[in-house]
């Protein structure tokens, strides 16, 4: 698990590397079906169930809550 911050914003100075920009890839979302959420998800994650969508989801949503509350 790898905690991030999705609202940093990418510095807009005129100084950068010709090639940084590339190397910032995001591998595209595996589409489960309900068997294989539920094979898939660990001791501290649900599988929300709606009718169009499954999502993955921890338990405890900050980084705070799941240090107080570490299942072993």
């Amino acid at each position: 698990d790898m905690v991030v911050n999705i609202t940093k914003t990418k510095k807009l100075s005129n100084v950068r590397s010709s090639g940084a920009d590339d190397k910032a890839r995001i591998v595209p979302a595996i589409k489960f079906s309900l068997e294989e959420a539920l094979e898939y998800i660990q001791k501290d994650e649900y599988v929300e169930v709606t009718p169009k969508h499954l999502r993955l989801r921890k338990i405890y949503l900050t980084e705070n809550d799941r240090k107080r509350n570490k299942i072993l």
